[in-house]
């Protein structure tokens, strides 16, 4: 990390520990309020408009040469084909190749961006009408499960985990429909899928064993296309768009 990083790091630190007056405290807690407000209602009438989607989640780091790139490009490719709006995070990396899949395929691309300061600029693919942007992850994140029918998951950071989990733990709860957790690339998930089972699960006891049901691994864009086919069928329903 450069020098002026470092300093601005250092800056941000000691505003955060600033003293401020119970009457600035309550005046910011209050205006943020109806800027949190504003950004929901902003995202469920687009949103609601849009329609149900699957939503692709991976890291915003990947490369556009990486075979994770390409393969995400591909599977969005392939189900905005078989009739899925895609959603992704609205940036670069995976989220680029989600984007750009769907706009390809001639289906529906949304993206849900987020500000950040370093990482995130909207993609290019994402159609005109249906780019949001929002200052909080916590709303952002709200938009992702509330609308979509399923979520594919490609290799990430933390970011990509956070959004993982939140899926699975609403699913798990029953705060939303059992909709499918496709996660692609054995390499990359099985380390984190055998600590799941032997130790959280098996040692722990701190799951159900058949929390595992809701994820299934996959390797291919037809895999996906497969998993998410097999879940309609098996509820007689079909694509929104």
């Amino acid at each position: 990390m450069a020098a002026d990083q470092y300093e601005n790091e250092d800056q941000r630190i000691q505003e955060k520990f600033k003293q401020k007056t119970w009457n600035e405290i309550r005046t910011n807690d209050s205006w943020a309020i109806f800027k949190i407000m504003s950004e929901f209602v902003n995202g469920y009438e687009s949103m609601g408009r849009i329609g149900p989607c699957v939503s692709i989640f991976g890291s915003a780091r990947t490369k556009p040469e990486d075979k994770n790139y390409l393969l995400a490009e591909k599977i969005a490719f392939k189900i905005s084909k078989a009739g899925y709006g895609v959603i992704t995070g609205g940036g670069p990396g995976i989220m680029e190749a989600g984007n750009k899949g769907a706009h390809y395929g001639g289906g529906t691309s949304v993206g849900l961006n987020i500000e950040l300061p370093f990482e995130q600029h909207f993609n290019p693919y994402i159609d005109k009408d249906k780019n949001l942007n929002f200052d909080y992850f916590f709303v952002r994140k709200v938009m992702f499960v509330k609308y979509s029918q399923g979520f594919v998951v490609m290799p990430g950071g933390f970011g990509t985990l956070d959004e993982l989990f939140e899926a699975v733990t609403l699913i798990q709860t029953k705060k939303i429909g059992k909709f499918p957790i496709i996660l692609v690339g054995t390499e990359f998930w099985s380390g984190l899928l055998d600590w799941i089972k032997n130790v959280m699960i098996d040692k722990m006891k701190n799951a159900n064993p058949d929390d595992m049901n809701l994820i299934k691994v996959v390797d291919t864009e037809d895999e996906v296309l497969e998993a998410l086919d097999n879940f309609y069928k098996k509820y007689n329903l079909s694509p929104n768009f």
